[in-house]
């Protein structure tokens, strides 16, 4: 008889932005911290560029969003909350980011990492995708495979005692036409919209409280679900 894979019990979100993973899968995110998973976010980017505000500074709004990001952790029960610091809106795929990227991997080790999709794909008439966004999908997508996982790749991890390691699934996020897999969240509803509301610079209340199940609703009717959020997978066998 074969074992039984262990369940998995770790994952890893790794975003451009503050507010980025609530938006994309802050139900699936607090699904699993509900079950136990130890849950670790990466950002990208300082996120020092979204506002409109005459009187604000990047400055000042990195601390705000570093806050709210923070606020919004604690209210789902992520473990641990990563900022790389990369400036936002200027964020590229370059080695450095990759290799910050597979240092994260390798220290915390999860078994399934959320990344967002490297490919612009204009799903609707309002949205067209953030560069950020691509840049942190492809820079995910490299450092998960080879180089979280290789030996040989950034030979300098192992000094800092960092092992390779092999992530086992990448869940796409953004609900794209290739995306396979639902998860079930109008359990955690309540959480990952009072995670959301926490980026207070970003969005009113109202607003979340508007946009965030919409979306959700509209995602879960190609599974027969109430509320549901869509990933694309990847098994890393």
């Amino acid at each position: 008889m074969s074992e039984q894979p262990e369940p998995y019990c770790r994952g890893m979100v790794i975003v451009a932005h503050p507010d980025d993973a609530e938006w994309m899968c802050g139900g699936t995110v607090a699904k699993w911290c509900a079950e136990g998973w130890e849950v670790v976010y990466v950002m990208c980017t300082d996120g020092s560029k979204g506002s409109s505000d005459p009187d604000m500074t990047s400055r000042k709004l990195t601390e705000i969003r570093e806050a709210e990001q923070r606020e919004a952790c604690r209210v789902l029960g992520v473990k641990e909350v990563v900022f790389l610091g990369y400036p936002d809106a200027y964020l590229e795929p370059t080695i450095a980011l990759r290799k910050d990227l597979a240092r994260e991997i390798r220290r915390h080790r999860p078994d399934v990492v959320i990344a967002e999709s490297p490919i612009r794909r204009p799903m609707n008439d309002f949205y067209i995708s953030h560069p950020d966004h691509l840049a942190a999908g492809e820079a995910t997508m490299s450092a998960v495979f080879p180089s979280a996982r290789d030996r040989l790749t950034f030979p300098d991890l192992l000094g800092e005692g960092l092992e390779p390691h092999k992530v086992k699934e990448v869940w796409i996020g953004g609900g794209e036409d290739g995306s396979d897999h639902f998860v079930d969240v109008a359990p955690h509803m309540n959480a990952a919209l009072a995670a959301l509301k926490a980026h207070r610079s970003q969005l009113t209340g109202e607003e979340a409280e508007k946009y965030f199940p919409l979306g959700r609703a509209e995602t879960a009717k190609k599974a027969g679900l109430e509320y549901a959020e869509a990933f694309k997978t990847i098994k890393m066998w």
